[in-house]
C-alpha cells in the first residue's frame, strides 16, 4: 500500500531497503503501537467506563464529562462511576486499567504499595497507579520530543540553509553563533531558566529549541555548500527563479538526508532530556504523569519500592532502544552505497 504512494524510484528503493532490516521494521511497528496507546490512553487506563448503559441510556464517560446529578449523585462534585447502583439491565465496559493517572487508591494502607491485582505495577508514594502514569507519561514524553524535534529542525534547517547558500560573512557570523551556542552548558542553563521562569510544557519546548538547533544546522549547511554550485541550481537561476525559490524549492529537497537520518535519534534525545529534567525536579509541573518523576520517587524510596525503579526504567529503556533501532535502519537505508 505504501509503495504505491511512492513515485520517486530512489525513495522507493530506500523504503524497500528499510523494510529488509527486520530489527528496524519491527521497532517501527512497536513504536507505532506505543504511540497509538498513548494517544488513546483514556481507553486503556481510566477511572471512567469506555461505554456504559445506565437506566436505558448509553453514555461515553471516557470521552464526555457528565454531571453527577445525571446519575443521581447529588452530593458529589465529580461522578464516581464505581459507586453507581447498576441493575440487571445496566452494563459497562471498563478500560483494562481502572485508574486514571491522578487518582489515589485509598484502599491501600501505605504508599507506595507493591504490585497487586488492583494495581498491576504497584502505586507511587501518593497511591497513584504506576501503569496508568507510565501510559500517560509516554504521551507527554513523545509530545515534548516531537515538538522539540520539529521546532529545532525548522530553525536549524533555515539557518543552516542560509549559511550554506550565501556563504561569506553570513556563513562566518553564523558559524560563530553556532560555536557560542554549542559552548553553552545546556542542561545547567535549562535548569537556571526553569528556576527563574517556572516549568511548563511550552516553556520547556521553547528553551530546548533555543539551545538545540545547532547540530542539524551544521549538516544542512554542509549539504548546501555541496549543492549550491550544481547544474540544476544554475539552471533555476537562469530561468529567473528567486533566491528563496532556489533555496527551498530546488536545493532543500536534495539536502534533507540529514533531517531524515537523525530524526529518530533526536526524538530519543528529547525523551531522555525530559526524563532527566523531571528526575531532577525541573521538568513538567506536578501532578503531570512523568517517567522521570517516578524515577525520582524510586530514588527516594529505593529500599522499599523496587517497582518504582524497575518499571519506569524498562519503559524508558525499551522506548530508546526502539527509536535508536529505527534510526540505524533509516541510516542504512539512506546509505548511498545501497541506494
Amino acid at each position: 500500500m505504501i509503495e504505491k504512494l511512492i513515485s520517486n524510484p530512489l525513495t522507493l528503493k530506500r523504503y524497500r531497503n528499510f523494510k529488509k532490516i527486520r530489527r528496524a521494521a519491527i521497532s517501527t511497528w512497536v513504536f507505532c503501537l506505543l504511540l497509538f496507546m498513548s494517544l488513546t490512553a483514556e481507553f486503556w487506563a481510566n477511572s471512567k467506563p469506555i461505554l456504559m448503559k445506565y437506566q436505558g441510556q448509553l453514555y461515553l464517560p471516557s470521552i464526555i464529562k457528565y454531571h453527577p446529578e445525571v446519575f443521581g449523585q447529588t452530593e458529589a462534585m465529580v461522578t464516581n462511576y464505581r459507586k453507581l447502583e447498576m441493575t440487571d439491565n445496566d452494563w459497562s465496559i471498563w478500560p483494562p486499567v481502572r485508574w486514571d493517572p491522578f487518582e489515589s487508591n485509598i484502599e491501600m494502607d501505605t504508599y507506595p504499595s507493591g504490585p497487586t491485582s488492583q494495581n498491576w505495577l504497584g502505586t507511587d508514594d501518593r497511591g497513584r497507579d504506576v501503569l496508568a502514569r507510565l501510559i500517560y507519561g509516554f504521551r507527554y514524553s513523545i509530545v515534548f520530543a516531537l515538538l522539540v524535534w520539529l521546532s529545532t529542525y525548522v530553525v536549524g534547517v533555515i539557518l543552516g540553509a542560509l549559511m550554506g547558500y550565501y556563504g561569506g560573512k553570513v556563513d562566518i557570523w553564523g558559524q560563530r553563533a553556532v560555536e557560542v551556542f554549542e559552548s553553552v552548558p545546556t542542561l545547567l542553563l535549562l535548569i537556571t531558566l526553569i528556576s527563574i521562569f517556572g516549568a511548563n510544557l511550552w516553556l520547556l519546548i521553547l528553551f530546548s529549541t533555543i539551545f538545540g538547533w545547532m547540530m542539524i544546522s551544521i549538516y544542512i549547511r554542509a549539504e548546501f555548500l555541496r549543492l549550491r554550485r550544481r547544474e540544476f541550481v544554475d539552471s533555476a537561476r537562469a530561468l529567473g527563479a528567486t533566491e528563496l525559490r532556489v533555496i527551498f524549492k530546488h536545493i532543500l529537497p536534495n539536502a534533507l538526508n540529514p533531517v531524515v537520518t537523525f530524526s529518530s535519534f533526536t526524538i530519543a534525545g528529547g525523551i531522555s532530556a525530559l526524563a532527566a529534567l523531571d528526575y531532577l525536579g525541573f521538568g513538567l509541573p506536578a501532578p503531570t504523569p512523568s517517567w522521570g518523576e517516578l524515577l525520582n520517587q524510586a530514588q527516594r524510596n529505593f529500599t522499599i519500592a523496587w517497582w518504582l525503579a524497575v518499571f519506569p526504567s524498562l519503559a524508558l529503556f525499551m522506548t530508546l532502544v526502539v527509536l535508536n533501532l529505527i534510526g540505524e535502519g533509516v541510516r542504512e537505508a539512506f546509505d548511498p552505497r545501497k541506494s
